[in-house]
């Protein structure tokens, strides 16, 4: 062994050919990269309507500057209301993006990634914005609040096809 080997805590077979090769454990195989998905995209509504995007600005500008007169100048008041304002309004402000797999959805936000499998959804209810999934098999109030929405303005097609193809539901024309 060569005063090198020693250092690097390497053990060095005496090859026969002279290469001084290391004993390394064998290395695990390589994960298989992830799926691809069906379908992704992203969702940015400031981008989709500018002058919306511009007065929701002004108003929280607005907002905040009463808050600084009504505080007297407050910094963690008025910072406070800036985290609400904008954490309220954060999928308006920041994209979202979604993939579509076969067997389950992925939505990925500025704050949280939420996974949900197309087995959790009973049905589905679209309009011009987009289509909401609902944990539910026919309307009640707590879809809103326990649904899934997908905002995809010019995307809508393509998404209500998959899911009308992942989510088996009649609707009852009552």
């Amino acid at each position: 062994m060569t005063d090198d080997s020693i250092k690097n805590n390497q053990d060095v077979t005496d090859d026969p050919t002279g290469s001084n090769s290391t004993n390394q454990p064998d290395q695990a195989p390589p994960t298989p990269p992830p799926p691809e998905p069906i379908y992704q995209f992203v969702c940015h509504p400031a981008r989709k309507n500018l002058t919306i995007t511009a007065l929701t600005t002004v108003f929280i500008l607005v907002c905040i500057v009463i808050v600084w007169f009504i505080a007297e100048g407050s910094l963690f008041l008025t910072g406070l209301a800036v985290l609400i304002l904008f954490g309220a309004l954060g999928s308006f402000y920041f994209p979202t993006w979604y993939y579509i797999y076969d067997d389950h959805l992925i939505i990925k936000s500025m704050i949280q990634t939420l996974r949900k499998d197309w087995s959790q959804f009973r049905s589905y209810y679209a309009d011009k914005n987009g289509v909401l999934l609902s944990p539910f098999g026919r309307p009640t109030r707590l879809e809103n609040f326990r649904g899934t929405y997908i905002k995809c303005f010019e995307h809508l097609d393509k998404v209500m096809e998959i899911v009308k193809e992942k989510i088996d539901f009649e609707k009852d024309d009552e």
